[in-house]
């Protein structure tokens, strides 16, 4: 019989995905994916967007002469917000300013 008073451990630990980045390694608020129009392609988007990512701008797509290349960049919500407060409290800071040069209203 098992002892109940030690917790269960899995003999190895389990593998980490290699997009998902470890505990010290912090994501990168935008990323650019491109390669061969594929199911990798396809699965590297997806896996970001499983991870929390959402999809910035539309798909690009070229042609190399023998492949179709196509690129999708995506951005982490919270950097979307942080990058929409900063233009904010930029334009705040514009209205609050007087502004003395030639061809102002």
């Amino acid at each position: 019989m098992p002892d109940a008073s030690a917790p269960a451990v899995p003999a190895t630990a389990p593998a980490q995905s290699p997009a998902a980045p470890g505990p010290a390694e912090e994501r990168l608020a935008y990323r650019l994916f491109t390669g061969p129009d594929d199911r990798s392609f396809c699965e590297r988007v997806s896996a970001a967007l499983a991870e929390g990512y959402v999809l910035h701008g539309s798909p690009s797509a070229t042609f190399n002469g023998s492949t179709v290349i196509v690129a999708q960049a995506v951005v982490l919500p919270a950097a979307i917000a942080s990058a929409d407060a900063a233009v904010a409290n930029a334009v705040d800071e514009l209205d609050g300013a007087e502004f003395t040069g030639e061809g102002h209203a």
